[in-house]
């Protein structure tokens, strides 16, 4: 569930910062998923402390949770840029290969990309 967390946390930071108001339908329409598997997910993002959910339904992420999800969205796109801009990689395919990288690339490995990167 770790990774499939993080996807959940990146896409409510991504919807956030285009409107204020997110609700599990918006989640679910932007990821492809029911709104069921939507529910589920975003209980068990409630019961690790990373949203809260507003009697209206808006989810809010947490501060430990935007945390998590402003780290992940900076390892999509930092490796994104890395896989372009060092290997040449079509966007769209390092986009997707960035996806997969930023849940399971060490520490060490994506400062080493971020130093290069800085350059």
């Amino acid at each position: 569930m770790e990774e499939s967390k993080e996807n959940y946390l990146e896409t409510i930071l991504l919807l956030k910062r285009k409107k204020a108001y997110v609700r599990s339908v918006d989640v679910a329409e932007a990821m492809g998923f029911s709104k069921p598997s939507i529910s589920r997910a975003m209980g068990i993002l409630k019961e690790v402390g990373y949203v809260t959910i507003e009697p209206d339904g808006n989810i809010q992420l947490t501060e430990s949770g935007r945390q998590r999800a402003e780290s992940v969205y900076e390892r999509h796109r930092l490796i994104t840029d890395f896989l372009v801009e060092t290997v040449g990689a079509d966007p769209a395919i390092a986009e997707q290969d960035a996806c997969k990288i930023e849940h399971i690339i060490s520490p060490e490995v994506f400062a080493g990309i971020k130093a290069y990167l800085r350059k």
